[in-house]
């Protein structure tokens, strides 16, 4: 099979060794890997502020990009809700687009919905020495209904532990805009997270969102916790 990996803004910004560990486990699991260079924003934080038409502008350049692939794989439940569930919201006036949308949100997948459910694994080889807890980034809970499949990939990874945290399913405070908007508000709802996180007893935090843990390791460098924060994609490339 040939997977096209579609990489989230934060990630090709900031975090480009999550795009690397994708392109690694695709490759140690067999697959062919193709990124296009001509890739850009999803037009999510546009949609999300209230930009429609700045969205639909990046929604219609995603897709024509991205039509032709067997399946879209991308490191955030954010991103792929957004092509999922509000393309076809953004073009529902439009039958041409609308339809062109309603597809490629059939083969666009987070990474762990993609193993799991897409390719039937549960154990990709992986290792790593240590307790791990899992956080639930909220539009991939949410909106795509993942939850157990990371978990499942997480179990099967030698030598690690996964540990529940208290609250799981909770918000860590991010929430692209929100953060900035409400920044009291994001500051006591990360703070309860990094409780948990810490009452767990694990020494590793991972999840699906590069987001979520930038925000989480943001606090807990500032407290200066030695928990570390990594992608599922980085977990699963070890």
């Amino acid at each position: 099979m040939r997977v096209t990996l579609f990489v989230q803004c934060l990630v090709d910004s900031l975090y480009p060794e999550v795009g690397e560990a994708m392109v690694a486990l695709f490759n140690r699991l067999g697959l062919s890997v193709r990124v296009p260079a001509d890739q850009t924003c999803c037009g999510q934080p546009a949609f999300n502020a209230g930009y429609r038409k700045v969205a639909r502008a990046a929604a219609k350049r995603f897709i024509k990009i991205f039509e032709d692939a067997e399946a879209v794989v991308c490191p955030s439940g954010s991103c792929v809700s957004m092509v999922k569930h509000h393309y076809p919201e953004l073009f529902e006036s439009d039958v041409t687009w609308f339809d062109r949308a309603v597809s490629i949100g059939q083969r666009t997948f987070e990474l762990s919905q993609y193993l799991v459910d897409g390719l039937g694994i549960d154990d990709v080889g992986a290792s790593y020495d240590g307790k791990v807890t899992y956080h639930d980034s909220c539009h991939l809970l949410r909106g795509l209904g993942v939850a157990e499949q990371p978990r499942r990939l997480i179990r099967n990874i030698q030598r690690a532990e996964l540990v529940e945290m208290k609250d799981a399913d909770k918000c860590c405070g991010f929430g692209g805009t929100f953060a900035v908007k409400y920044p009291d508000i994001s500051v006591a709802m990360v703070d309860e997270k990094i409780s948990n996180i810490i009452a767990s007893g694990a020494g590793t935090v991972t999840g699906c969102d590069i987001s979520c843990l930038m925000n989480i390791q943001g606090r807990l460098s500032r407290i200066g916790s030695p928990v570390k924060t990594i992608h599922l994609a980085q977990l699963l490339a070890g």
